[in-house]
């Protein structure tokens, strides 16, 4: 029997006398024997394994320094964070009646506990996100494996494989670089997590804090925005769409993408099909339904922009800029989402018309030549310093570019005389007001028209021209991107909605197309009342018993100081008239001459009295009776609620719109006497043949079918158009007017531009509620007079006569002269 081999046969690295003998004696077919031998591909094997092995510990040993390095980073947040999260809340502003009419925060969030979450949500989540989240320990390894893989053996950068917990570790306390140090980081922060908190308060704090597209964080407000409801009152179809946003909020919206978000929502029901949150017959039924969106909120719609603005400064002031906007309080205010929808409707269909009716659709002018140079010379001039905000631009065309494939689309560049030679643009396709017309708007305009336009900040700047203009040293310059701006061809307007016993604002509209942080015309535009303010006179008059409603006046010129007072008609004067047909009409000569009478001093004190807080000029004059002093709207329509309250009076500023915030409660404004009740019945009933019979009779008479009383009034030079007229339980102000006092145009007054606005608004408003009539109160008579002279009537007159209201001792006790007999001669006030 032969030896086995030696212990130096069996280690390779032993070295004999006779090792090269024995080993030519094993070499193959040589007649060794190869019971001992070790094959080549054995020893290949060995040497792989050992170099893996290696591989492998040194593998391990640079994740464990990872790791090591990573986790000892002093800069590593601290869970504890967690524990004072605070997220930003969107503050939610509701109408009257509880519905939301808009929002404030960047962050438009509402935080909900886990339990007020429901099952199918939290089910949807975890089959679409994480499939295995109650499981796990807050990582997915083999995820983490491939992530690892592309990461440092394919040197790709980071990513994949993440679980709902280091999402919301990525979220809440990472930045959000992608790099190896913050997925390592991740990784350390996943599992402190799970060691920290129950999958519950895990989900729960992804739930409220994850994106869903459209501003909206978190999934109450996903919820309100897509469904208009809590997340409470969601359906299964509708947790399925929840739980597919998160991955690509903006790219799956239902609202901007509705096949993208129908293909997402059918893969997460076929997923929590597949993992047994409901049956394959559920998934199908559902997946083959259409996506049901609730409408825009008001809130979402910006219906109450100018309401909004006022909140969030009342706001700031009481609690603080960054409290306002992200403590998630809710405001209460007094406004009433259904009348600021058609308040806003009417007042820029109204300033439409106007537009079509004054040519308010395309360029002011046109110029060639020396007036074009002198133009241009005139814009760099005036804006050596650069341009303003504000400003309305009255520029020159210097070219458009059309998009033939669309009309509506296109640019006009507008030579503005900037500091640097930039132009304006502005975009056509967002001109929503002036391209109405038949034609379209980019052949409207060519080069040398004068446009008006002003700088638009918050539209997205327009692309520099491809080619590069030369220096004065003939190098190509960088291109510039031109100005954004909009067009500004047609006038302004502001709208006051009012209940006047509480003096409750119900509805503000700034202007046409007003967007949060623009200018509120409602409350900040100062303007001339011209006509509107003379009840004011007459009611100072009336108390002070210097005229009644009866009174003959006479409509001549006179002369006061070198100033000549004419009528909006020119050179036209009636003679002999009564105070209501004064009023009504709006007579300037007989407003000046009842000043005269009554004196500036009781004017000032009746204004002061019922609700004018803007200052009047003490070298005012006589002109005080046209409305010579500047007023916002809403100061004005807290005036006239004085006369249809039955003379109570209240401080009203814009602040009076907030109702509560939080669980506090707003008090009630205070209504103080401002006029004797019998003497703002007297201006009632003699503002209500301004609508029957007077200035404003062509635009409402007949409309409402309910007692209405109001005025129109007309600025000096036709830059302002007043209407304020009102039932007795809602007052509408309505002031039309350029903001850079521009007149309005060939014809246009109070009666023409601002009533129809008013009546427009006043038909809807009052469409179902009941006919009310205004009250009179004691200390008022009713006298039957003639209307030539204003005298009781005579025996058995039935021609010629009306009814009229007068102070309790004021009423005439002459008789007018019977048929044929003379008439008295001597007017009170000549």
């Amino acid at each position: 029997m032969a030896a086995g081999p030696s212990l130096d046969d069996r280690d390779p690295r032993r070295t004999s006398k006779s090792g090269a003998s024995k080993r030519t004696a094993r070499a193959p077919g040589r007649g060794g024997s190869k019971s001992g031998a070790t094959p080549g591909w054995l020893r290949a094997l060995r040497i792989g394994l050992g170099i893996a092995t290696l591989g492998a510990f040194a593998a391990v040993a640079v994740v464990v320094g990872l790791f090591s390095f990573y986790g000892s980073d002093p800069k590593l947040p601290n869970l504890s964070r967690l524990d004072a999260y605070r997220p930003k809340q969107v503050t939610r502003i509701l109408d009257r009646n509880g519905a939301p009419i808009g929002e404030l925060g960047s962050e438009k969030r509402t935080v909900v506990p886990y339990d007020a979450i429901p099952k199918m949500l939290v089910q949807a989540v975890v089959s679409a996100e994480d499939a295995d989240y109650f499981q796990h320990g807050g990582l997915d390894y083999r995820g983490m494996l491939r992530a690892f893989i592309e990461d440092v053996l394919r040197g790709r950068r980071a990513q994949g494989g993440s679980t709902i917990t280091q999402q919301v570790v990525k979220t809440m306390l990472l930045s959000p670089e992608r790099t190896l140090r913050r997925k390592v980081q991740e990784i350390i922060l996943a599992r402190q997590l799970t060691q920290k908190l129950s999958k519950e308060e895990v989900l729960a704090l992804y739930l409220n804090q994850i994106y869903y597209g459209h501003g909206r964080y978190g999934c109450e407000e996903a919820a309100r925005y897509y469904f208009g409801k809590s997340v409470r009152e969601i359906d299964l179809a509708e947790a399925a769409v929840l739980a597919g946003l998160p991955q690509s909020p903006e790219r799956l919206s239902p609202r901007k993408h509705p096949d993208a978000a129908k293909t997402r929502q059918r893969y997460v029901l076929g997923q929590m099909a597949e993992h047994g949150f409901i049956d394959r017959a559920t998934a199908d039924r559902l997946a083959a339904q259409p996506i049901r969106l609730a409408r825009e909120s008001a809130s979402a719609r910006g219906i109450a922009a100018e309401a909004v603005d006022i909140v969030g400064g009342v706001l700031g002031e009481r609690l603080g800029e960054e409290a306002a906007v992200q403590n998630g309080t809710t405001v209460a205010t007094t406004i009433d989402g259904h009348l600021q929808e058609l308040a806003r409707t009417s007042l820029e269909r109204g300033l439409e018309d106007l537009d079509a009716r004054q040519g308010f659709r395309g360029p002011s002018g046109h110029l060639t030549g020396k007036a074009l140079d002198k133009r241009h010379a005139e814009l760099v001039r005036a804006h050596s310093k650069g341009l303003r905000d504000s400003e309305i631009i009255e520029g020159i065309v210097d070219h458009v570019e059309k998009v033939d494939a669309s009309p509506k689309r296109g640019q006009l560049f507008v030579d503005v005389g900037a500091p640097d030679g930039r132009l304006g643009a502005v975009d056509f396709s967002l001109e929503t007001r002036y391209a109405k017309g038949a034609k379209p708007l980019a052949e409207r305009f060519k080069p040398g028209d004068l446009v008006r336009v002003r700088l638009a900040a918050d539209r997205p700047r327009p692309a520099p021209k491809d080619e590069a203009a030369k220096d004065e040293t003939g190098k190509d310059e960088k291109p510039t991107a031109p100005f954004p701006m909009v067009l500004d061809l047609g006038p302004q307007a502001a709208m006051v909605v009012m209940d006047p016993t509480t003096r409750e604002v119900l509805a503000l509209v700034g202007g046409y197309d007003y967007h949060s942080g623009g200018f509120d015309r409602s409350w900040r535009a100062m303007r001339q009342p011209g006509s509107a303010f003379k009840p004011v006179i007459y009611a100072a008059a009336i108390e002070a018993r210097k005229i009644t409603a009866a009174t003959v006046i006479n409509d001549s010129p006179e002369v006061y100081d070198l100033w000549k007072p004419q009528n909006y008609e020119k050179e036209e004067f009636r003679g002999p008239v009564r105070v209501r047909t004064a009023l009504a009409d709006s007579i300037n000569t007989v407003a000046i001459k009842v000043l005269s009478e009554v004196g500036l001093d009781q004017a000032r004190a009746v204004a002061a009295r019922v609700g004018i807080t803007s200052p009047i000029a003490p070298d005012v004059g006589l002109s005080l009776a046209l409305g010579s002093l500047a007023v916002t709207p809403l100061e004005l329509a807290n005036v006239y609620a004085t006369f249809a309250s039955g003379g109570l009076t209240a401080k009203v500023d814009k602040s009076s719109l907030v109702r509560g915030i939080g669980a506090a409660k707003e008090p009630p404004l205070q209504m103080t006497p401002g006029l004797p009740p019998e003497v703002a019945y007297v201006m009632v009933s003699l503002m209500r043949s301004v609508v029957d019979e007077g200035t404003a009779r062509g635009a409402i008479a007949g409309k409402l079918h309910r007692p209405v009383a109001g005025k129109t009034g007309t600025s000096n030079g036709q830059r302002d158009a007043w209407f304020v007229g009102f039932t007795p339980d809602l007052l509408t102000a309505v002031w039309v007017g350029f903001d850079d006092m521009k007149k309005l145009g060939r014809g246009e007054a109070g009666g023409k531009t601002a009533a129809p606005i008013w009546a427009d608004f006043m038909v809807k408003a009052t469409a179902g509620r009941p006919t009310k009539d205004f009250a009179q109160p004691p200390g008022v008579v009713v006298q039957r007079i003639d209307k030539a002279t204003g005298l009781l009537a005579a025996p058995g007159q039935e021609s010629g006569t009306l009814d009229e209201v007068f102070l309790d001792g004021t009423a005439p006790t002459q008789q007018a002269p019977a048929a044929g007999e003379a008439s008295p001669d001597k007017l009170l006030l000549e």
